[in-house]
């Protein structure tokens, strides 16, 4: 069982090893919903995620035999760097079985620290299967992701490091993918302070925990979307999910859409990246129905590669009315291109992109189409 003796010696296993990443202030975020809101940057954690603390206290509790076995594990990114860094500095070799769609800045992570890559299926769920059979194959010792009460103990350390820095803290938010770390956290934050109120939050598009607390067990959705990868989780753990049920108060659902905003939010205005799943919090913060509490929203990841990083700041930039496209026909004429030029300059758009097509037909009253990409101040602009 998850007890309070048992976090404890977790802690003590990872003091020294971990960071412990203080609460950074929000006022922007706190305005924005009328709460007084903290960041737990779990983005600049060692590996880039929380996923080092379970996975690191899991393999101290091992037996010599079972790590020179070796170990192998599937993950979608966070945990993948755990083991392998933990696996590392124990001297033991690890295989990491991730889905072929796993950003590639964390398969390449990975395999810095030492381990071996095996990618494997579109979701969490087929790598999972493939890293069980070759458990069995090749008598490799297995470490969950997140269904171990071992690694969600490591996970749930972070409640010390909260009412460590805030005391008063009435409500935590947590990302909730299998379910590891919204166990441990809630589970300890409870034995710290019953009344504090902990609540989960799932993508729209991978909401198994929700699913599974409605129907009163653990059940599997027949599939996941979401661009939220380390959250992509078809079934919950069964070992951690009474955990939830008894600690976890209540869970927020987020649309993709609500991460976008989220990443230029916390971009913009604390400079930090935050990887998708990570982000589900800060999105939360709009659904609360409370006011005036001290919410901590646990940023559990940064590992996002550079690619999904410029779409979803151009797509936030889109949302949020700073880039517009507008095409206009125009005469095939001289000086058609300037009077629009000096259109937009009035209003103080700054042109980013022009696109002047003269043959789009062969009427030269109306025969160039002009696309035009500017800069705005928002959509009233």
């Amino acid at each position: 069982m998850m007890t309070l003796d048992r976090f404890k010696a977790a802690r003590s296993v990872l003091q020294g090893v971990i960071l412990e990443t203080n609460l950074i202030h929000s006022p922007a975020l706190s305005r924005n919903c009328g709460n007084n809101v903290y960041l737990k940057p779990e983005n600049m954690q060692i590996t880039g995620a929380y996923k080092i603390r379970g996975a690191y206290y899991k393999i101290s509790t091992m037996s010599d035999e079972d790590k020179q076995r070796g170990l192998i594990t599937a993950s979608a990114g966070n945990h993948a760097q755990g083991v392998a860094y933990a696996a590392q500095a124990a001297g033991v070799r690890a295989t990491i079985v991730m889905p072929t769609t796993t950003p590639l800045v964390k398969v390449n992570n990975t395999k810095d620290y030492g381990a071996t890559v095996v990618l494997h299926g579109e979701t969490f769920d087929d790598a999972a299967a493939k890293a069980m059979q070759l458990s069995k194959d090749e008598g490799l010792t297995y470490i969950p992701p997140f269904n171990d009460l071992d690694v969600a103990t490591g996970q749930g350390t972070i409640a010390y490091e909260i009412f460590q820095s805030l005391p008063d803290v009435d409500v935590i938010l947590v990302p909730i993918g299998g379910g590891g770390l919204a166990a441990g956290v809630s589970t300890l934050a409870k034995l710290l302070n019953p009344n504090v109120k902990v609540i989960g939050v799932e993508p729209t598009g991978a909401a198994s925990m929700k699913a599974s607390l409605e129907a009163g067990h653990v059940v599997t959705l027949p599939n996941v979307s979401t661009i939220a990868d380390g959250v992509a989780v078809k079934t919950p753990g069964d070992l951690v999910f009474p955990y939830i049920q008894t600690n976890v108060d209540d869970i927020i659902t987020i649309d993709d859409s609500e991460l976008v905003d989220a990443f230029l939010d916390v971009m913009e205005k604390h400079k930090m990246v935050v990887e998708n799943a990570g982000l589900l919090t800060v999105a939360a913060l709009r659904h609360l129905d409370c006011k005036d509490q001290n919410v901590v929203s646990v940023l559990s990841g940064g590992n996002m590669d550079v690619i999904t990083m410029s779409s979803l700041v151009q797509h936030g930039l889109i949302n949020r009315g700073r880039i517009f496209t507008f095409s206009v026909q125009l005469p095939d004429r001289p000086g058609e291109l300037l009077r629009v030029a000096e259109i937009v300059a009035k209003q103080n758009g700054n042109i980013i992109k022009l696109d002047h097509n003269q043959f789009v037909n062969i009427n030269r009253q109306s025969g160039v189409e002009l696309k035009v990409t500017l800069e705005a101040f928002g959509h009233e602009h």
